[in-house]
């Protein structure tokens, strides 16, 4: 049994019905996850599917929308758990932590969307909980962030558009978010590692801590 295991956080279709999906860091992010999933598959290592849920709130993340499934190029195999989660990190609201658990795993890569939010802090939980921690960059995505004033003016957040995003000099580029990701996690949280490293087996060769 192995003591790893790869985390793939809401790579989902209700993210590419958003207006911003346009903004996109990483348009080919299933290629990217895809290439992990092998990987630990062909390791031994545990693979966990996480999908965000928002019930009863109409928009992409309500599971009557119909958009919260895989993008279209990921399939989990039978046996490879898959949790629904209602909070960003995808340890409180679901039995993460027990599925871990049960299978022996001290060593977590967190990879999906959204860089900033969901995958930081569940790498963020997964340190805290004890866990080593790869934080595979280059497999995650996010979008440009509006100013908190930008966001208030709107009725509706998912109708945020590209075009507002670019007008307003006050947007935290996709550049910038990742670089403060990084920067708030290693050391303190997470090793920062790419796919290639990971494939390469130099993260596991240094320790993923």
């Amino acid at each position: 049994m192995s003591s790893k295991a790869l985390i793939v956080i809401d790579v989902q279709e209700s993210f590419r019905q958003r207006p911003i999906w346009a903004t996109i860091s990483n348009p080919d992010i299933v290629h990217d996850v895809n290439r992990l999933v092998a990987h630990a598959r062909a390791a031994g290592d545990l693979v966990v599917w996480v999908l965000h849920s928002e019930p009863g709130s109409g928009g992409v993340f309500d599971p009557a929308s119909g958009f919260v499934r895989y993008q279209d190029g990921l399939a989990p195999e039978p046996g490879e758990p898959e949790i629904r989660k209602t909070s960003h990190n995808a340890f409180t609201t679901t039995n993460l932590a027990q599925i871990l658990t049960e299978h022996g795993v001290r060593e977590v890569a967190i990879c999906g969307i959204r860089t900033e939010q969901c995958c930081e802090t569940t790498a963020r939980l997964a340190s805290d909980l004890g866990y080593a921690v790869a934080f595979v960059t280059d497999a995650t995505a996010t979008n440009p962030i509006p100013h908190r004033e930008l966001l208030e003016s709107l009725d509706d957040p998912d109708e945020l558009t590209a075009e507002q995003l670019s007008a307003d000099p006050r947007t935290l580029s996709v550049e910038d978010v990742i670089e403060r990701v990084e920067y708030a996690l290693a050391g303190r949280f997470a090793r920062i590692a790419t796919v290639d490293e990971v494939l390469s087996g130099a993260v596991a060769e240094a320790g993923v801590r």
